[in-house]
């Protein structure tokens, strides 16, 4: 049977329960991948008596299969960071799909990360020199927690755990080729990352500036 988190707080609260290592410790920051991620990050550093802030990141989706990512951004150091998976980029393209479609896609998304970027507080925090545990809900395909990593290593992290309470094989897989994973379920059928939460309401953006202003960095 597929372990079930009650909501985000309670997988917050788990993860940070794998992570004893981390607790109090003053070169670590916890960083909540906006939106989901968020309230399980919270909860994590509550827990962990850390620091926390917002990682903004964005998918970049197949037009017409949103849910399939060719690439995701990430926001860091005052700087975006965009990463592709190259081969299904030309495997799309060879497909059909219009190199001006996929631009459209990312001109949106980047203009969401910045209208966040502004409007978001605890965005940003100064990773430099420190341990990043970057925190989501889930990790279904890895592309926007991938993003992160680059993003915090660009932005002078020394160290960095991504860190979820579910994830796919082959996420996880992926992810552990360029940081430590932590993931606390990999069922062997991955379904929906909401799929393993009692509660998985949609997080809007008042919920998630709400929880960052509580936020110390």
């Amino acid at each position: 049977m597929a372990m079930v988190f009650e909501d985000r707080e309670d997988a917050g609260r788990q993860l940070a329960a794998a992570l004893p290592q981390f607790r109090e410790r003053p070169d670590t920051i916890v960083l909540g991948l906006a939106r989901g991620g968020i309230p399980v990050a919270a909860a994590a550093a509550e827990v962990l008596h850390l620091p926390f802030g917002a990682l903004l990141v964005r998918k970049l989706g197949i037009p017409g299969h949103d849910e399939t990512a060719f690439g995701a951004l990430a926001y860091s150091g005052g700087r975006i960071v965009r990463l592709l998976n190259r081969p299904l980029v030309e495997r799309i393209l060879d497909d059909g799909v219009r190199q001006e479609w996929l631009d459209q896609v990312e001109h949106r998304e980047r203009a969401e990360l910045m209208r966040r970027a502004d409007s978001y507080p605890a965005v940003d925090p100064d990773v430099h020199g420190k341990t990043a545990l970057l925190v989501d809900d889930g990790l279904a395909t890895g592309a926007t927690m991938r993003a992160a990593v680059e993003a915090v290593r660009m932005a002078g992290a020394a160290a960095v755990v991504a860190a979820a309470p579910v994830g796919s094989i082959e996420a996880e897989k992926s992810l552990s080729r360029v940081c430590n994973v932590l993931c606390l379920h990999l069922p062997g059928r991955f379904r929906a990352v909401g799929a393993f939460y009692r509660r998985f309401d949609q997080l809007s953006d008042e919920d998630a500036i709400a929880l960052l202003h509580g936020a110390r960095i």
